[in-house]
């Protein structure tokens, strides 16, 4: 807007400039006087004085009017010219005012520029200082954190190998005990052997009534095995104790019973079996069926008969109880027949 004023303001000071030339040419007297042409005649003429003096006069009028005209004319010029040389000046102090503040707004704009460049950078470092405080902060509570968790995962550490440490101690003590559990079976098995043996060999003597005498005997050490062979669970049950504790240990039972005949039922009894043991460790599903048969210790023969009389079974019933289903997915089971 400013720099249209501007060039507003120089054509109007050329249009004056030119409007002054133009009246200056115009008041100049361009008038040419036509000269008579001067020959060698001469006419004798009669003038009259009073026509002269009045001819003369009336030159002299017309001179004065014109000298008078003429400077007229010229105060007219001069009061023109001092007119636009006024308004010139004017014009050209217009011009420079014009200049001068169009000067005063640009500077006053760089300044503004400068002003608002400052607060910028200004607003810059203070959100550069902001987010650096917010790193170290992040930083801080960062380091905080994992010091934290390094601590607690140093009292987990701490605390699972005292838990490692006193399991390893538990697992050692029961080694012990199970290692000498062993010894006394196996020595209580060597002098069953031994009794058994020297038994055979009285029996040998009478083979046709011992055999008759043997099988009726084996038949009834089978049916007592089969009768036994959840004694140990339902002891550890009877151990828990209150009527929660003996109402498991009583479905136990029942349901133990209930497996034994199932068991005894599949069972095929050998002369050969007479004095034998088998272990077994039984594995159901949370529904009854029979995930797994191993044999623990004993004799292999007698195992493999254990084994395929359970096998034949295949899914035994599972009460309701969760707990008490607990109790009999895992059952250890020994055969002496």
């Amino acid at each position: 807007m400013k720099k249209s004023n501007y060039s507003k303001s120089v054509v109007i000071s050329v249009a004056i400039h030119a409007l002054l030339i133009v009246l200056l040419l115009w008041g100049a007297d361009f008038t040419f006087d036509n000269k008579q042409p001067v020959g060698n005649t001469i006419q004798a003429t009669m003038v009259d004085p009073a026509m002269l003096n009045q001819q003369a006069q009336q030159i002299r009028q017309q001179r004065q009017a014109a000298k008078e005209a003429e400077q007229a004319r010229q105060d007219r010029l001069e009061q023109q010219t001092a007119a636009l040389e006024t308004q010139r000046k004017a014009e050209a102090e217009r011009i420079r005012q014009l200049k001068a503040d169009k000067l005063a707004a640009e500077k006053q704009t760089r300044e503004a520029e400068k002003q608002q460049q400052l607060q910028q950078q200004q607003a810059l470092e203070a959100k550069a200082k902001a987010e650096a405080k917010a790193k170290a902060d992040a930083k801080a509570k960062a380091d905080a954190q994992a010091k934290a968790d390094a601590q607690a995962k140093a009292e987990a550490q701490a605390k699972a190998d005292a838990q490692a440490k006193a399991d390893a101690k538990a697992k050692a003590e029961a080694k012990a005990k199970a290692e000498a559990k062993a010894k006394a079976e196996a020595k209580a098995k060597a002098e069953a052997k031994a009794k058994a043996e020297a038994k055979a060999k009285a029996d040998a003597k009478a083979k046709a009534k011992a055999e008759a005498k043997a099988k009726a005997e084996a038949q009834a050490k089978q049916d007592a095995a089969l009768n036994d062979m959840f004694s140990g669970l339902e002891a550890e049950n009877a151990q828990r104790g209150g009527a929660r504790g003996k109402h498991i240990a009583d479905e136990v039972a029942r349901y133990g019973a209930i497996y034994k005949q199932m068991i005894q039922q599949n069972l095929l009894v050998d002369q050969s079996f007479k004095g034998q043991e088998c272990k077994l460790t039984l594995r159901l599903s949370a529904n009854g069926l029979v995930l797994n048969v191993s044999q623990l210790a004993g004799n292999d023969t007698l195992c493999r008969a254990a084994k395929s009389a359970v096998l034949q079974v295949s899914e035994f019933p599972m009460p309701d109880n969760p707990d008490v289903v607990k109790q009999l997915r895992v059952i250890n089971l020994t055969v002496s027949p």
